[in-house]
């Protein structure tokens, strides 16, 4: 299905997705090592409260850790339906054409800078 008014040619098109998937592949690994090293803290026998204390605070910077990466994995989902749907590149509030910078750097972003930075505005 064509692209419908992207700036992306199909072959920077296919490139994006590609580097999404890509993307997403690494996340999904990172999570289930993150995974696994908080079952392993979870496992450790503390000596002491100081062991205590460290292993509660790397659990829990793990934990956050993963939850950052869990959005970005959403919202690398959401970018390849948008490109499956051909609506890749057109901000999700405005339906204006997202710039070939923004989404060089933020391919997975469904927002075009204005909305963007209205949207943190209204936020804050």
């Amino acid at each position: 299905m064509p692209n419908k008014g992207s700036v992306l040619s199909k072959k920077e098109l296919d490139a994006v997705k590609d580097n999404l998937i890509e993307r997403r592949h690494e996340i999904i690994h990172k999570l289930s090592e993150v995974q696994d090293q908080s079952k392993m803290n979870e496992t450790d026998i503390a000596q002491d409260l100081a062991d205590k204390a460290e292993s509660s605070y790397t659990k829990e910077f793990l934990l956050s850790l993963s939850n950052a990466e869990r959005e970005e994995l959403l919202q690398i989902d959401a970018a390849l339906k948008r490109i499956a749907r051909g609506e890749y590149g057109l901000c999700r509030t405005c339906q204006k054409e997202i710039g070939k910078k923004r989404l060089a750097a933020i391919p997975w972003t469904p927002l075009c800078i204005e909305c963007q930075e209205q949207s943190e505005s209204e936020a804050t």
